[in-house]
């Protein structure tokens, strides 16, 4: 193979990855909250915009030290998860499933009003926490922003697969997710975990857009992000975790080497042809559990 079109896939591998570890941070969102509750949040990237704002105020208005300014921002989404469950979804609980998605599609449309009021709708660049100057290696070269984009990522999957896996808090989230009325018996807090999840679920959302603004650029714009990862959480399956995360890696990679060497228009629908496909062979995703109803 050519070394020039070896050295073309292998920046549209290294940047399409730092992509969908983006994608895959925010289908996680979705993921954990449909796991514990069955809402599918359409407001996931609304959510995740809404964080890197937060952000970018911080740091840009109140001047505060990156470090404290993404701690501070980690808070302020927590409580926004928090504040969201308890507002708008706590009184839906029992509610027919088209008027709880007709909310999630209401809030996302109220949030990005929200942020466009706040802070305008004009393009803005988010001050860089790392280097700009690319790193070359064995003649290729690598963006500092994608490689500490893929390595945040890589080690927040680690840290939620331990979570899930050995503290009381993620094994009470999977007794939930598994069942909830046996969850009650086992004397587990359901409307604390619903909560929780929310709040993890906003903070998951908000390391999202800082990272995707961090190597894009900051408009309320972006939170059609969240529409763009549907088809990596129906991929991957939409109650698996693992699924989330390779799904949306897959989508990241493939739909920015078709966008490489197709066109940015070709880009845009990658996702959606990958999705067509997946379901037509397995309609409950790669990871996704099959269910047999009787009748």
């Amino acid at each position: 193979m050519d070394s020039e079109v070896l050295r073309n896939i292998f920046q549209l591998t290294i940047s399409g990855l730092a992509v969908g570890s983006i994608y895959s941070l925010v289908a996680l969102g979705f993921v954990i909250i449909y796991k514990a509750t069955d809402i599918f949040n359409f407001a996931q990237g609304e959510l995740m915009i809404l964080g890197a704002f937060i952000c970018y105020f911080f740091i840009v208005h109140l001047h505060i030290p990156i470090f404290w300014a993404f701690l501070l921002t980690f808070i302020a989404a927590a409580i926004i998860g928090l504040v969201t469950e308890e507002l708008f979804f706590k009184p839906m609980v029992g509610e027919p499933i088209f008027s709880v998605i007709m909310v999630t599609i209401g809030l996302s449309v109220f949030l990005k009003g929200i942020t466009g009021f706040s802070w305008g709708y004009m393009i803005k660049k988010f001050p860089a926490f790392v280097s700009e100057a690319p790193v070359s290696f064995s003649g290729f070269v690598i963006s500092p922003a994608h490689l500490v984009t893929i390595i945040v990522a890589g080690v927040l999957f680690v840290i939620f697969a331990l979570f899930f896996k050995f503290s009381t808090l993620g094994i009470g989230m999977r007794a939930v997710a598994n069942d909830q009325d046996a969850s009650l018996l086992m004397g587990i807090s359901v409307r604390k975990i619903f909560g929780l999840s929310w709040a993890i679920s906003s903070v998951v959302a908000a390391i999202g857009g800082i990272l995707l603004s961090s190597i894009t650029y900051l408009h309320p714009s972006l939170g059609m992000l969240g529409i763009k990862v549907f088809p990596a959480v129906v991929l991957g399956g939409l109650d698996s975790v693992m699924g989330a995360i390779v799904g949306g890696i897959i989508i990241g990679i493939v739909e920015n080497i078709a966008g490489g060497y197709l066109g940015g228009d070709v880009k845009e629908i990658t996702s959606f042809v990958i999705l067509i496909a997946i379901l037509m062979i397995r309609p409950y995703g790669l990871f996704g559990k099959e269910e047999i109803e009787r009748v």
